[in-house]
């Protein structure tokens, strides 16, 4: 075998593989003794087929199956070799001329086809040490915990009947019918339909107007449908809603105490309170791992300069631009709506995915280099938790899992990247400062943290930060994502 480079520039490769026909014909012929005392043909002993008939009823398919063997198998042996890694899977082509593939398979030409990648960079490691992030961490209080309480202690408040005028608070039973010129529309019935008043949870304008109104009162209300209502039949439309009050009850008061735990499944107030401020820790640690991540992956990335490969990028790329036209197209927006033009955010979106695959990759090497695993165990709670999130497709999940190629990688990459983060964070310089949840949660695009980060429009961009950030890496390796979060290995 012989493999010429036919090109080399920047990170693409492309090589010319070369067997010789004498070798392609000598690994046919012992395809074909092996196959000659196990085929069957009529008018042959087991055994007797003369070779030369032998070769000319199975000649051919051997051949054919050597040729898939080969380009399947040869391209990450010649890399190997070569010491090198292809950042995709390389293209591979051979002839298309049907006459010069039938020599092939004849053996009467030597078989050529051309490997094209891209290769991944050599990546020398820089010392971390000096990479310094605060930890932003919130002290919480009884306050705090009690008032979140009260909130989730609204899904088990009773209301009690009681005469007299509905005022914000109250629960309100209602049979109404809605119509838009004076016609009945789909969606606008409703009987013994339950709303509290204050609630927000109907169209701007309705609740205020049953305020006041009584068990057996009739009313005709008149609302205006906002301008980027969903259902676009209705949007910006004026609509009358023809109102029967059947019931008007006052809330019960909420206190905290064991029956309130009880209700909510709990023993008592006091594990009521240690669940509440347990849920509230895991939220701001949230926030708080993503501020420090991002400090992390803003310093790598000042760190770190170097061609990416382009197919990495194109892919990733096109992975965010996706994601950020589906938003636009749900929020009804425009780039103009937006204060940017389609070519202004392709090039930011483009430095955006370059950032994404640059991490990703540095991510991979200080893994790889630092010996971060991911265990099966930890496999099969990613998978558990992909389960849990869509109940009834269980089965189709775990199959799409088991033989799609890939996608094992897609479920390693986040757990592999958190690994290394934690690495990260046991080498760098680690400073806690206390701040109030109001700066914890504050946006970070309003903080400088990277030109890359900078792209078009918050709005518009589910793929700047929202979760960190993750860092796209070839799916070939460990750190190989999706999420349209920050920056991340996919």
């Amino acid at each position: 075998m012989q493999v010429i480079e036919t090109l080399a520039e920047g990170l693409k490769r492309e090589l010319k593989v070369v067997i010789p026909a004498k070798d392609m014909e000598a690994r046919m012929n012992e395809r074909l003794e092996d196959a000659k005392g196990k085929v069957r043909i009529n008018g042959f002993r087991p055994g007797k087929v003369p070779f030369a008939h032998l070769k000319k009823m199975y000649g051919k398919s051997i051949m054919a199956e050597l040729v898939n063997e080969i380009v399947r198998e040869k391209p990450t042996e010649i890399l190997s070799e070569r010491g090198e890694k292809s950042a995709t899977q390389p293209e591979i082509a051979m002839t298309e001329d049907e006459a010069e593939a039938d020599k092939i398979l004849n053996a009467t030409a030597d078989f050529e086809f051309t490997l094209a990648y891209e290769v991944i960079p050599a990546i020398e490691l820089k010392d971390v040490s000096g990479i310094k992030v605060t930890r932003e961490v919130v002290d919480i209080d009884d306050a705090e915990i009690n008032e979140q309480i009260l909130k989730i202690a609204e899904s088990a408040r009773t209301y009690e009947t009681k005469k007299g005028k509905a005022e914000n608070g109250d629960r309100v039973t209602i049979d109404y019918l809605g119509k838009v010129d004076g016609e009945a529309f789909d969606g606008g019935k409703d009987e013994d339909a339950e709303l509290v008043l204050g609630s927000n949870r109907f169209i701007p304008g309705f609740e205020e107007q049953l305020v006041g109104l009584k068990a057996g009162d009739e009313k005709v209300i008149t609302v205006t449908f906002p301008a980027d209502y969903p259902a676009a039949n209705l949007a910006g439309k004026e609509a009358t809603f023809d109102i029967t009050v059947k019931d008007v009850a006052a809330a019960a008061e909420v206190e905290i105490n064991d029956e309130l735990a009880t209700k909510l499944g709990l023993e008592s107030a006091d594990k009521l309170k240690e669940v509440v401020r347990g849920q509230i820790e895991s939220q701001y640690g949230s926030f708080t791992r993503q501020k420090v991540k991002r400090q992390i992956l803003d310093q790598l990335d000042e760190m770190y300069q170097f061609d990416t490969p382009g197919r990495l990028v194109d892919a990733e790329f096109e992975n965010i631009w996706r994601q950020i036209n589906t938003d636009l197209q749900q929020a009804g927006k425009t780039f103009a709506d937006e204060d940017t033009t389609e070519e202004e955010a392709r090039a930011e979106y483009r430095k955006l995915a370059e950032r994404r695959v640059r991490l990703g990759l540095v991510l991979s090497e200080i893994g790889e280099k630092a010996g971060v695993q991911v265990s099966d165990e930890e496999m099969q709670r990613s998978l558990f938790q992909q389960l849990r999130q869509f109940p009834g497709q269980e089965k189709e999940i775990i199959d799409y899992f088991q033989k799609t190629p890939g996608a094992a990688a897609s479920l390693r990459a986040p757990l592999f990247e958190e690994k290394v983060i934690d690495h990260l964070l046991s080498e760098v310089k680690v400073t806690d400062k206390t701040v109030s949840k109001e700066e914890l949660m504050a946006d970070d695009e309003e903080e400088g943290t990277g030109e890359a980060k900078k792209a078009p429009k918050k709005k518009a961009a589910k793929a700047e930060a929202t979760d960190g950030e993750e860092a796209a890496a070839p799916k070939k390796k460990a750190p190989a994502k999706k999420k349209a979060a920050d920056d991340s290995a996919e």
